[in-house]
């Protein structure tokens, strides 16, 4: 598989994984987070997710310190240019919602922090119904306009929503919507299947997944009977079951036939998926990191095999 794909509807040129800056500020402090960062420039990586709500919600945090950290890195190692910066808008406490006024103090807050003059994919993270999709597309094609974003993406949107922003954009001639980032992976397929999967086909936008390892299910270090301490441990209960081993029995016996890793088998049937151009997966450690990023090519039947684990 190519080192490179282009995200349909952009030109943006990215290595087919993006890493999650979810956990920058939160569970790896600031040189941690370099550590990853200089790991995943070297291995090729130069596509990062981050968002201004990063990571608002641990103790003494106040949302920012991802895309901080992230434009500290970037400064440091002169990496701004060969680095695609995704970032986002609406879910910050002191910063909600998708009003105009908000997008573009937002966008310049996140502008600041990042030390750059351009954010690569700016999301509207989560739906605002209580503003016009005409205030809020507005604001975002003033933004491309001025320079200060390239491309949008719509995050936590339903496929009937991404629908009507699309119709917006076209009847009022304004930027619109290129990429869709919602939840997919093997434990969860049936609302994306459903209901952004055929939005997307219909309108030729692609999906860039988050919580593609399934909160770190799909990583392996699951397995009946073992205690996994972790932050995110809570999370995965429900996927705990009979379901959930026959996946991961699965991806253990491709990781082996491909000489790969639980995860990287895991985004790698993500990426077989027609609407998917890159899924996100974050990396607290280099050892983590490693795990990600190889690019595994399935088989038609390997592709089969982890879909019917996973019915």
């Amino acid at each position: 598989m190519s080192a490179r794909i282009t995200i349909p509807n952009t030109d943006l040129s990215v290595y087919p994984l993006c890493l999650g800056g979810n956990v920058f500020g939160w569970t790896a402090d600031k040189a941690q987070s370099f550590e990853v960062l200089d790991a995943h420039k070297e291995l090729g990586g130069n596509f990062i997710d981050t968002a201004d709500v990063y990571s608002e919600w641990a103790p003494g945090n106040r949302g920012g310190e991802s895309e901080t950290i992230i434009g500290e890195w970037m400064r440091a190692t002169g990496s701004r240019d060969k680095t695609v910066i995704a970032t986002k808008v609406a879910k910050l406490s002191t910063r909600p919602g998708l009003s105009r006024a908000n997008i573009i103090a937002a966008c310049d807050d996140s502008l600041r922090r990042l030390q750059t003059d351009h954010i690569d994919l700016y999301y509207a993270h989560e739906d605002d119904q209580n503003t016009p999709l005409e205030e809020t597309l507005s604001a975002f094609d003033d933004l491309i306009q001025a320079g200060k974003v390239r491309f949008l993406g719509a995050s936590q949107h339903t496929g009937e929503r991404l629908r009507e922003a699309l119709a917006v954009s076209e009847a009022n001639g304004l930027a619109r919507y290129a990429v869709l980032q919602n939840e997919y992976n093997l434990m969860e397929r049936t609302e994306f299947e459903a209901i952004s999967e055929p939005a997307l086909t219909a309108t030729g936008l692609s999906a860039l997944p988050f919580y593609s390892l399934a909160r770190g299910f799909l990583s392996g270090k699951y397995q009946p009977g073992v205690q996994v301490e972790s932050v995110r441990a809570g999370g995965v209960e429900g996927y705990k079951n009979e379901r959930g081993w026959a996946v991961l029995a699965t991806l253990a016996d491709i990781a082996e036939e491909t000489n790969s890793t639980h995860s990287a088998v895991a985004l790698a049937w993500l990426r077989a998926q027609s609407v998917v151009s890159a899924p996100i997966a974050s990396a607290r450690t280099v050892e983590q990191l490693r795990e990600i990023m190889p690019l595994v090519q399935l088989t038609t039947q390997q592709v089969a095999r982890l879909t019917a684990a996973s019915n």
